[in-house]
């Protein structure tokens, strides 16, 4: 997207000093809505603090009332068991003729069991009474941080826009053409995460045409593949990743790719943290690796072989136990995708979610125009078609053309019209080297030099 040329000063004026002030309100509504959270926030910790005590006290209740309980029922299993040796068969006087009677009595009608003293009964009915409140109280208390919590996103509704239909062009997506564009770029984002089926139910439903559907799986094959060994990297499965680095040697070496030799490093490390019984697999694979790698990473290898040194303890407390954190798997995976990548020609991210990311950095300052521009009445300054009425500061990843603009003809560079650098070092678009050259003569404009027109070098930013 190019910018407008906003050399005329009225129009300059008009828009470039509103936003400042607009600046100023969003700070001020990022203040406003950070001194809610951290109101809320604070609460929710006095809340949690309460909390715990609160129920610390339950559970001694209801420890004590266990305990309670215990005695009572073991009270009552005493009491039982001596009525019953009492009164048991063969146990009565042998001169008693109601001897065989009691025994019988006994046998159908033990005695009845004995109730919680009244002491018993008060700690319970206290313990019962305790815990109501309690969690009462923490019922109330929870159901209060609702409206903390709720006043945060009226804050943000307050002091943020919602409503981004003034920067949307609702006619892009009328046009079959837009539509089947877009259809792409959604299948080939889920052909680059692995996801084929998705993305072929997808080319079905919306009627995508065989070449446009093949052209979506043959430009993200060779991505489909660095992701899938992308993802076993993270798992910590070198086996697909070491193959593709020895398949693509020549190019990562003329490169000067560290991406190879860390795959083997990381595999060596690997087999030294199984302990003595891989020693000898360990030795044989770094002779058969790392013998390429001597002149450039001698050190390095010098130091990964001292690893030998620490077997019989293991790794864990040594200087290479960084070999066994997460965080140094996840970073070697992140370089394979950024060097295999750059080795292929293609791009880390996919056009969808370059798109979106881009969209979601220049949506503030378009809001912030457009609000601008409906208070002036310079709407018709918009112009929706292929270029924004302000520039957009992107970060470095989402550029993807030269950024020059010509010194000398004010226009942007672009690949039909290349920034060039003359020998005095200036540099011009191609079109203002043609035009100041007289012949092959050509006088830079910024210094008397005099030089060779053919001379100068095309660069890129």
């Amino acid at each position: 997207m190019r910018a407008v040329d906003w050399r005329r000063s009225k129009f300059t004026k008009l828009i470039v000093e509103p936003q400042t002030e607009l600046d100023i309100m969003d700070d001020e509504a990022i203040v406003t809505v950070e001194k809610e959270l951290d109101r809320v926030v604070s609460k929710l910790e006095q809340l949690h603090e309460i909390a715990s005590a609160e129920i610390g006290d339950v559970a001694s209740l209801m420890s004590e009332l266990v305990n309670v309980l215990g005695n009572a029922g073991q009270m009552l299993v005493t009491t039982l068991n001596t009525g019953t040796q009492m009164n048991a068969p063969g146990t009565g006087s042998t001169d008693d003729p109601m001897d065989d009677t009691v025994n019988m009595q006994v046998e159908t009608e033990p005695a009845a069991p004995q109730r919680l003293t009244e002491s018993q009964m008060e700690i319970i009915r206290e313990a019962i009474s305790k815990c109501n409140v309690r969690v009462q109280k923490l019922s109330t208390e929870h159901r209060d941080s609702h409206g903390s919590v709720s006043k945060i996103g009226k804050a943000i509704d307050r002091n943020f826009s919602s409503d981004f239909s003034s920067t949307m062009r609702v006619d892009a997506l009328q046009d079959e053409d837009n539509l089947m564009l877009l259809n792409k770029a959604i299948a080939k984002h889920y052909c680059r995460q692995g996801m084929d089926d998705v993305a072929r139910t997808l080319i079905k439903e919306c009627k995508m045409s065989d070449s446009d559907a093949q052209d979506v799986f043959d430009s993200e094959r060779e991505f489909a593949e660095i992701y899938n060994i992308w993802k076993q990297i993270q798992k910590r499965d070198l086996t697909e990743a070491l193959v593709w680095a020895v398949r693509h040697s020549s190019q990562l070496l003329e490169r000067h790719s560290l991406i190879e030799f860390r795959l083997h490093r990381m595999r060596f490390m690997q087999l030294v943290s199984y302990g003595l019984e891989s020693q000898h697999e360990a030795i044989l694979y770094a002779r058969n690796n790392f013998q390429k790698f001597a002149v450039r990473y001698e050190h390095d290898i010098a130091n990964l072989m001292a690893s030998f040194i620490y077997l019989p303890g293991g790794l864990e407390k040594t200087p290479y136990k960084i070999f066994l954190a997460q965080e140094m798997w996840t970073e070697l995976s992140f370089t394979f995708l950024k060097d295999a990548c750059q080795l292929l020609g293609i791009s880390i991210n996919s056009a969808l979610s370059v798109v979106v990311n881009a969209g979601c950095t220049a949506l503030p300052a378009l809001l912030n125009i457009k609000q601008v521009m409906q208070s002036r009445q310079v709407l018709t300054m918009w112009n929706g078609c292929d270029e924004l009425p302000i520039e957009i500061d992107l970060q470095p990843e989402f550029r993807f053309h030269s950024i020059f603009a010509c010194p000398i003809l004010r226009q942007q560079t672009t690949e039909d019209n290349p920034p060039k650098k003359l020998t005095c070092g200036h540099v011009i678009s191609n079109d203002a080297l043609h035009k100041l050259s007289n012949g092959h003569i050509l006088k830079c404009p910024y210094c008397p030099v005099e030089q060779n027109a053919e001379e100068a070098v095309r660069i890129y930013f």
